[in-house]
């Protein structure tokens, strides 16, 4: 009896683990959000290299680029209402604080801005990824609270991108923006990472 109740408890706990950060299939048509700042606006590349650009090719749904350069995550955080409001897409593709961290502001208070933006997708029912930016003064390591925001809300989390891209002279165009080569090996990170967890 002892070891039925132990399969059963083992089985709730794989299940729930395997379905912990899956997304809504996306209808064809959906709408994809990718918001943030520059790495999202695409500089360093030229019009139509940005990774939504990239991405478009990729997953086949309506992808709209809402980069704005040099936004921090509380301006972020200030702007997303109303691009859900606008957008009105099925999926957020999140990538903000690398101005927070470039100007050394406070990261905790960037923590919880992008908390704070889950939270107000999430109640709308909108899907999120979140896209990990690495601290530069720190060989790069992404910043853990992108992990734990994602262990919080059981969305997908990609961590190891960034770093890859911007460890490589050949995919950057400057110090902290990918060129056209390197957005590509982004959305091709996204794209899979939506693919993992069932949103294509």
């Amino acid at each position: 009896m002892m070891k039925r109740v132990a399969a059963a408890f083992l089985l709730l706990v794989f299940l729930g683990c395997r379905d912990q950060g899956r997304l809504v299939p996306l209808p064809p048509g959906a709408t994809v959000l990718c918001f943030g700042d520059s790495i999202t606006f695409g500089t360093g590349a030229e019009p139509g290299k940005s990774y939504p650009d990239e991405l478009v090719r990729l997953i086949n749904r309506n992808v709209i680029n809402s980069g704005i350069p040099g936004e921090t995550s509380g301006e972020g955080l200030e702007r997303l209402s109303g691009e859900l409001v606008r957008c009105q897409p099925k999926l957020l593709i999140l990538c903000s604080g690398a101005n927070d961290i470039l100007r050394r502001l406070d990261l905790g208070q960037a923590a919880a801005n992008v908390r704070e933006m889950v939270k107000l997708a999430k109640g709308q029912g909108i899907d999120v990824v979140l896209i990990a930016v690495p601290r530069w003064e720190l060989g790069l390591t992404p910043a853990p609270f992108y992990r734990d925001i994602g262990k919080e809300f059981g969305i997908p989390v990609e961590e190891k991108i960034l770093k890859k891209v911007l460890e490589r002279p050949d995919l950057k165009a400057d110090p902290v923006h990918p060129n056209a080569a390197g957005y590509r090996k982004i959305a091709e990170a996204v794209a899979a990472l939506i693919a993992k967890n069932g949103g294509v």
